[in-house]
């Protein structure tokens, strides 16, 4: 299905800020508008009547207030478009059409060799004609700028391929915004996940891969080079005569080792080794010895990390999220290696699980979609 990909229109400063706080609100009056835009009643009446006629907002009921009298709601237009958020994943791709007022549009579900697909199967179900406005890939990757400035790209071999699948099926001249996918999984937890209220934390992903997503102030830390918490590179092995190897650490704590070494230790008596994570995790639920010692092994690894990052950035709370990281049966061996090791840190299981990245994504692609629409405000009335 084709998008209108017309750039929005030109708008006076004050029809710009009520724009983005209709976007934040969802709905409102024009007293609430100049309430939350703190502007005058005059002028929040001129930049709603001047929305309207460009068809970002929209009139959508009526409301009573306290003294009895109605107050005309305003939702945003069918002009105001919609934002596209990619979960590019190791093994699955989802992807959120959301409108700018963050109401869901549309979502999609499948494999990673299929991510173009995906693609296609979310714009398909948007509403015809519906602007859209930006798109955010999430991938697992550091995100670099090409040399020719030409846009970002992933700086590595390890989302390279299925970046480039994807970026031919997109729509073009639409914005496209990457983002590495720990740190969208950080930013989801922080709005609406186990970190609601904590403006400083860590988000430590453990999964095939490892990573870290790091929350100061409100605000994720992404670093010079985009690289902040790319665990990967820790040196590993670090012990005397021994060299660290190039992502070592991941290859170490990532889930495909961790089933390597359930294989290794499986008594055959204890029946089939479990061939994925998940059917480790639910042996050691039920109180399986073999699946027992596999996990609280792990879960001593994985405290080991979560101390390390302590000692760094001393967070306060680290959310455990990723395929593996997220079991709650890893709480408490993680919370006693940390405490052995470090000082008092809270530690809590992603409350979000396997959305969270495209959550987050949705979440910043939002934020931009927003933004293609008001960065164009003219001066102030």
């Amino acid at each position: 299905m084709e998008h209108d990909l017309a750039r929005a229109p030109r708008l006076t400063e004050s029809a710009g800020a009520v724009f983005a706080v209709l976007a934040e609100a969802g709905s409102a009056t024009r007293p609430q508008l100049a309430s939350l835009a703190g502007l005058s009643k005059p002028t929040v009446s001129a930049a709603v009547a001047e929305l309207e006629s460009v068809r970002l907002a929209a009139h959508s009921g009526t409301a009573s207030s306290g003294t009895g009298r109605s107050a005309a709601v305003y939702r945003l237009g069918p002009a105001a478009g919609a934002v596209l958020a990619v979960d590019l994943g190791p093994s699955l791709t989802r992807v959120r059409a959301c409108a700018l007022d963050g109401t869901l549009l549309a979502e999609a579900t499948g494999s990673r060799a299929g991510a173009a697909d995906v693609v296609h199967e979310a714009l398909d179900a948007l509403p015809a004609g519906a602007p859209l406005r930006t798109i955010v890939l999430a991938v697992g990757d550091v995100t670099a700028r090409e040399k020719e400035g030409a846009g970002m790209r992933p700086a590595t071999a390890k989302a390279g391929p299925v970046f480039d699948a994807v970026a031919v099926a997109l729509p073009p001249g639409v914005p496209v915004h990457l983002e590495n996918n720990v740190n969208c999984a950080a930013l989801a937890e922080l709005h609406e996940g186990a970190a609601r209220g904590r403006d400083t934390f860590g988000y430590l992903r453990i999964g095939i891969g490892i990573g870290l997503g790091i929350v100061v102030g409100g605000r994720v830390l992404r670093g010079a080079n985009g690289a902040a918490g790319e665990l990967a590179r820790l040196p590993y092995p670090w012990d005397e005569g021994r060299e660290p190897r190039h992502e070592a650490l991941e290859e170490y704590i990532g889930s495909r080792s961790l089933l390597r070494r359930a294989a290794q230790a499986w008594p055959a008596t204890d029946g089939p080794c479990p061939g994925t994570a998940e059917q480790l995790f639910a042996l050691a639920g039920e109180g399986r010895v073999a699946a027992c010692a596999v996990v609280d092994r792990h879960a001593v690894d994985v405290g080991r990390l979560a101390a390390a990052v302590t000692a760094v950035l001393d967070p306060g709370l680290i959310v455990l999220g990723g395929s593996t990281g997220a079991y709650p049966q890893l709480l408490r061996g993680v919370r006693a290696e940390l405490a052995r090791l470090s000082w008092p840190t809270e530690v809590v299981s992603s409350t979000l699980g396997d959305l969270g990245t495209v959550v987050g994504a949705a979440r910043l692609a939002v934020s931009r979609g927003v933004q293609t629409v008001t960065q164009a405000a003219g001066t102030k009335d």
